[in-house]
């Protein structure tokens, strides 16, 4: 194989990768919006005391999770093809948050008033699904 075939085949797995890791890149981009709003939004709660009729200071400790964890998972989604260690600990980190939220929801933690009662398990719906849309665009990327 000459240097010019080499560099045709590189470039040709590297597009084929690329364009396999969109759907990726999508479901992880979206993530971290949604994210970094919903950290916003607790941290607006968090000045707001009866929104959600929680303890101020532990929305904010939420709202700043939210908020940095969605820009780290956004610098994941800008790469042209995201680390699938990385990206595995965003679907796990992204099933716990999903699995916490429905426990608190059921088991009455913080005892949110009735906005904070269908909110929690509300995102932990899209959280939820996030995960389930990484794992298949993470599948669709390694296989």
């Amino acid at each position: 194989m000459t240097t010019s075939q080499t560099s045709a085949t590189l470039g040709t797995a590297a597009t084929s990768s690329s364009a396999a890791a969109r759907p990726l890149r999508l479901f992880l981009g979206l993530d971290a919006a949604v994210t970094a709003g919903n950290g916003l939004i607790y941290l607006i709660a968090a000045g707001r005391g009866d929104l959600l009729d929680m303890d101020a200071g532990l929305l904010r400790g939420i709202g700043v999770f939210l908020t940095v964890y969605g820009v780290l998972v956004g610098v994941l989604a800008a790469q042209q093809v995201p680390s699938a260690a990385a990206t595995k600990i965003v679907i796990e980190a992204n099933l716990l948050w999903a699995v916490a939220s429905i426990a608190t929801a059921l088991f009455g933690w913080f005892d949110p008033n009735t906005i904070g009662t269908v909110w929690i398990p509300m995102q932990a719906l899209v959280v939820g699904a996030f995960a389930v849309l990484q794992i298949n665009g993470l599948r669709k990327l390694t296989n």
